[in-house]
């Protein structure tokens, strides 16, 4: 079975009907996957893409560079300027673009918002709330056979959720599945 599909075995009947909140009445909606490695955010914007929104991801974009391994500092700056004008541009062209993220920490989230803002986009969060043991069981299962099969080791993917910010409701429009 992949990983993908164990993931999805896992989730509850709630958490595959879930969909985010609309707070952009008339406009793209954009949503921030928020959790750490393994969480599960890949599993849910990739349902969301399945339903026509257009996803980003910094994984497929060091994939499509033939980078497996953690990338430099600025190639991490490249991409993320990358990434940013082509959020800009989907919002323009009237696309829902879902960021498959990681949103760890708070500054992260306000610096997407503040660059949404101007065009009158709030950006929702989704914030997958996995415990450290399901991350550590999802994670084992990860070969770095494709862009979003990341590998991770026992220890990162640890050091990851210890560092993680969780988001909080005075961020803005936020959605937890649990």
């Amino acid at each position: 079975m992949s990983d993908e599909r164990s993931v999805q075995a896992a989730m509850s009947a709630a958490e595959r009907n879930f969909a985010p909140v609309a707070v952009n009445a008339g406009q793209p909606r954009v949503v921030m996957m928020c959790g750490p490695g393994g969480a599960g955010k890949t599993t849910y914007a990739k349902r969301l893409e399945r339903e026509g929104w257009t996803r980003l991801s910094f994984e497929v974009e060091f994939w499509d560079r033939g980078i497996t391994t953690m990338p430099s500092a600025e190639v991490v700056a490249e991409v993320a300027a990358k990434l940013k004008a082509r959020l800009l541009r989907h919002v323009a062209a009237g696309d829902d673009v879902v960021l498959d993220f990681g949103f760890w920490f708070r500054r992260q989230r306000d610096e997407y918002r503040a660059l949404l803002a101007p065009h009158g986009i709030v950006a929702e969060t989704v914030y997958i709330a996995t415990s450290l043991e399901t991350i550590l069981s999802r994670v084992g299962h990860r070969h770095g056979k494709q862009a979003d099969d990341w590998p991770l080791t026992e220890q990162t993917a640890t050091e990851y959720f210890e560092r993680f910010d969780p988001p909080t409701p005075d961020e803005g429009p936020l959605e937890v599945v649990h």
